[in-house]
């Protein structure tokens, strides 16, 4: 059988209150073997933040991102990689969030092609799907 050649999986969340579900994620993809890079509170809000994490973006094999309000996180890092991006809605959020559903519905409304939605906060979920792309053969 050929050797699995993994890469890095990168979580990345909008804001400081959608780290539980980071953490699960994050968690769930060590738990199977993965290689884990943590950039938190990276959302469009500072985007000064994601950006100066640049290479850690470029140099993912999988990046999931997680993000309540409006979600707009995905699109972003859907953007700027050439890697499968997990995005995960989360439930926080204030004013017309509606539990994540504002969210989710703007995720999957995502112009980026290589963004995939999982349902709101299945951390579970995106770090299960991640650590299966990423020990696909590279």
């Amino acid at each position: 059988m050929p050797e699995n050649k993994t890469g890095k999986i990168v979580i990345a969340t909008g804001g400081t209150s959608d780290m539980p579900v980071a953490e699960e994620a994050a968690v769930t993809a060590e738990v199977f073997g993965n290689s884990v890079t943590r950039l938190y509170d990276v959302g469009v809000a500072g985007i000064h933040r994601l950006l100066s994490h640049n290479e850690d973006i470029m140099t993912a094999r999988v990046i999931i991102t997680i993000a309540g309000m409006e979600g707009a996180l995905a699109s972003v890092i859907g953007g700027l990689a050439d890697c499968p991006v997990i995005a995960v809605p989360t439930s926080v959020g204030y004013g017309a969030a509606f539990g994540g559903l504002a969210t989710l519905l703007s995720m999957l409304n995502s112009c980026a092609s290589i963004v995939s939605v999982v349902n709101i906060d299945n951390g579970f979920g995106a770090g299960y799907l991640a650590s299966m792309i990423n020990k696909i053969g590279g």
